[in-house]
C-alpha cells in the first residue's frame, strides 16, 4: 500500500468516500460486539469446570471449611510457591483476585508506613512511576489515594530505566507499578537486563516498593513464548523492595479464582500483622479446589496450553487484518505478543478518540480510549487497547474489520484538515 501521506488532496477525498462507503455497511448490521475488557471467552471458562466437582475439603487433618490458616492452606501455598519459584514461607495466598492484594498493600502503606517509615497520608508527597501505555486499575487505585502518577515510557525492553533511574533520586516516589511479562497492554516481557536494573536500584526513598503484578506469568500464546527472569533472584540486599502478586483469575474463573502475593519475610510479617486485623481467613475451600484440579506448576502449564488453543486464532485473526488494512499506509503500529490478553494500537497521534468514536458508531466497544494512561489522559491520543478474548471468532472478524476501517476514516480526516 501506498502511506497516505503521499496521497494527494484529491486522493485522500476519494480514498475517505470508498472508506465511508464500507463503514455505512457495517453500521446498518446494526451489531453490538464487545473487544473492552480482558475477559475470557466461554470456551475458556468451560475449560475449568471439573473444578466444582465435589472434592474432600479435609487436608492434613484440617477442615478447611472452618476458620483458621490465615495465610493460606500448605498445598495452596506450595503451588503458587511453585508458580512463582520463591520459598512457601514468602507466600500469602489471598482472596479471589489480586487486584484486592493490589489495593489492601497500598493501603497498607498509606495508612500505616512501610516497615516503621513515616504512613504516606501524613507526607506533603507522594508519586508513583507509571509505565505507560499501561494498566487502568493500577492508576485507579492510585488516584484513590491521591497518590501523584508519573508517567514513564515503555520500550521493547520494558520501561524506560534510564528516566526510572533519574526520578528515584527524588524521596518523593515511592514506588512503581508494572506487569513485566507481556505488559498491558502492549504484551512487551521485560528483558533479562530490565529486570536485573529494576533490582539494583538504589531509590531516595528507603521505602519505595514495586508491585510487581506478574497476571500473565504462564500465558503464553505462542509456542515460543517468553522467559521473565525471576526478580527475587536478582535482588540481592534489596530484597524487601518488590511484592510480587498474580492469580487464577484467567486461568480458572475471574471472580472466582485465587490470589496469592510473595515478598521478604519482613514484608510478610507486616502483611501479616495487617491481614489479623482485616479477615479471619480468605476462602480455603476454593484453595483446595485450584490445588486438586492443577496438582503441580505441570498443571497449570498443561491447562494453560487448552487456553492458547483458544485465544491463539483469535490473536492471529487481529495481528492479520491490521496487517492487511493497515500496513503500508503508515497511520498505525502494533506489536505481535507472544502471550497475555491485549495487543496495543498506536494510531495516528490526535485519532484515537476518533476511532473510538467511529467503533461505537458501528457498534463495537473498546477499552475507553485514554484508559492506559493516568488519569484517562493520553498524551498523543493515540493508544488503543485491543481485547481479542471475549468475542467469538466470527464477531471478532467482523469488529476488527470495523476497527480497521476507522482508524483509516480518522487518519484521512485528519490528514485533510492540515
Amino acid at each position: 500500500m501506498t502511506a497516505y501521506k503521499d496521497f494527494s488532496r484529491e486522493e485522500l477525498i476519494a480514498e475517505k468516500q470508498a472508506l465511508q462507503k464500507r463503514f455505512d455497511e457495517y453500521k446498518a448490521m446494526g451489531l453490538n460486539l464487545d473487544m473492552s475488557r480482558g475477559k475470557p471467552s466461554k470456551e475458556q471458562l468451560d475449560l475449568s469446570m471439573d473444578m466444582l466437582k465435589p472434592v474432600d475439603y479435609v487436608e492434613n487433618g484440617f477442615d478447611v471449611r472452618n476458620y483458621g490458616l490465615l495465610d493460606g492452606i500448605s498445598s495452596c501455598k506450595k503451588l503458587f510457591a511453585e508458580l512463582m519459584d520463591v520459598d512457601e514461607k514468602n507466600v500469602i495466598i489471598g482472596p479471589s483476585a489480586s487486584l484486592n492484594l493490589m489495593y489492601d498493600y497500598i493501603c497498607q502503606c498509606y495508612c500505616e508506613g512501610v516497615l516503621g517509615s513515616t504512613p504516606w497520608c501524613k507526607l506533603d508527597s507522594v508519586k508513583f512511576l507509571c509505565p505507560v501505555p499501561g494498566y487502568d486499575r493500577h492508576f485507579t487505585i492510585l488516584e484513590h489515594f491521591g497518590i501523584e502518577m508519573v508517567n514513564v515510557p515503555m520500550t521493547d525492553e520494558g520501561p524506560d530505566m534510564d528516566v526510572i533511574e533519574e526520578l528515584i533520586k527524588s524521596d518523593s516516589v515511592k514506588g512503581m507499578f508494572c506487569v513485566p511479562k507481556y505488559s498491558n497492554p502492549q504484551g512487551i516481557t521485560f528483558s533479562d537486563e530490565t529486570v536485573k536494573r529494576i533490582a539494583a536500584m538504589k531509590p531516595a526513598a528507603k521505602d519505595f516498593r514495586i508491585i510487581w503484578d506478574n497476571a500473565y506469568c504462564v500465558h503464553d500464546i505462542k509456542e515460543d513464548g517468553d522467559e521473565l527472569l525471576n526478580i527475587f533472584s536478582v535482588l540481592g540486599d534489596n530484597e524487601d523492595m518488590v511484592i510480587e502478586v498474580c492469580s487464577t483469575s484467567k486461568m480458572t474463573f475471574p471472580g472466582a479464582g485465587v490470589s496469592a502475593l510473595a515478598a521478604s519475610e519482613a514484608n510478610i510479617a507486616q502483611i501479616m500483622k495487617r491481614l489479623n486485623c482485616q479477615t479471619i481467613s480468605y476462602d480455603k475451600m476454593n484453595q483446595l479446589r485450584h490445588v486438586k484440579f492443577f496438582g503441580n506448576l505441570d498443571g497449570i502449564k498443561a491447562h494453560m496450553k487448552k487456553h492458547a488453543a483458544i485465544m491463539k486464532p483469535k490473536f492471529d485473526m487481529v495481528i492479520e487484518h491490521l496487517e492487511n488494512e493497515l500496513g503500508g499506509l503508515e497511520i498505525a503500529s502494533w506489536l505481535d505478543p507472544k502471550g497475555g490478553y491485549f495487543i496495543s494500537l498506536d494510531v495516528m497521534n490526535g485519532c484515537a478518540k476518533r476511532v473510538g468514536e467511529l467503533c461505537k458508531d458501528a457498534g463495537v466497544t473498546l477499552t475507553t480510549v485514554g484508559a492506559t494512561y493516568p488519569y484517562g489522559n493520553d498524551p498523543n491520543n493515540s493508544n488503543i487497547r485491543i481485547a481479542p478474548s471475549l468475542p467469538p471468532v466470527a464477531e471478532l472478524d467482523l469488529a476488527t474489520q470495523i476497527l480497521c476501517v476507522s482508524v483509516r476514516i480518522a487518519a484521512v480526516e485528519k490528514l485533510l484538515e492540515q
